[in-house]
């Protein structure tokens, strides 16, 4: 699928939907097949669907240093940027604009260390900005920028987490995930897990069918509210 595609039927008006690739595996990753099986349903219950792909792998990610952090502290602060740092802001203007223009989005992406790759770490961090995604009022404290939207995580990892710990390993994906979309303002958050994916050959199959079985179900009303 390219980077900006219609599903077929789409119309001008279509809506559209951001996914977020997190796992560098490409077709080989679960949390990615599991994404076009989503999608595949989707399409079925909302037919005009533009579909924006993210590649958090081939994407630019702008490193958060130098002029980035520079005209973050600049926002904050008030004053005026510099050249450097205004081009670096217009990055992430780009960026948020792009989550912006989505009706929805789908996250797929592995657990890895217990938490989430660090791609996916680093296009939070730059998407999280005062003045674009939250406001900061000592008076109120922090309140989010951006509007409500369906956010659906398919995460996916090598043991079963579905009942809590797995072996004795926790899941901060979940939690961390939960909290950092709410602070921006993308509240309506759907997990949807795969595991275990390193098991049996009937436990990794039951954890696949199940997760598609939950998916197609949500496909039906996913966008239904954000348009």
């Amino acid at each position: 699928m390219t980077e900006l595609s219609r599903m077929p039927g789409a119309a001008a008006n279509a809506a559209r939907l951001l996914t977020v690739q997190a796992s560098p595996r490409g077709d080989r990753s679960v949390s990615s097949a599991a994404t076009q099986t989503f999608l595949s349903a989707l399409s079925r219950a909302q037919p005009a669907l533009e579909v924006d792909v993210l590649d958090l792998w081939s994407a630019r990610l702008p490193e958060f240093s130098g002029d980035t952090i520079n005209a973050k502290y600049a926002k904050l602060a008030g004053r005026a940027m510099g050249p450097g740092e205004k081009a670096a802001w217009d990055d992430i203007v780009r960026m948020i604009d792009r989550l912006k223009a989505a009706d929805g989005v789908v996250i797929a992406t592995p657990m890895w260390n217990f938490g989430i790759p660090y791609k996916l770490k680093h296009w939070i961090d730059l998407i999280t900005q005062p003045g674009l995604a939250f406001s900061f009022d000592p008076a109120t404290g922090y309140a989010p920028l951006l509007a409500p939207k369906p956010v659906l995580v398919i995460l996916s990892s090598a043991g079963d987490y579905s009942n809590g710990p797995s072996r004795g390993r926790p899941d901060l994906a979940t939690p961390y995930l939960r909290e950092a979309f709410k602070f921006i303002g993308l509240n309506q958050v759907s997990f949807v897990p795969i595991g275990p994916t390193i098991a049996s050959p009937a436990d990794v199959a039951a954890a696949r069918a199940n997760a598609e079985a939950r998916l197609d179900a949500l496909a039906t009303t996913f966008l239904e509210t954000s348009r």
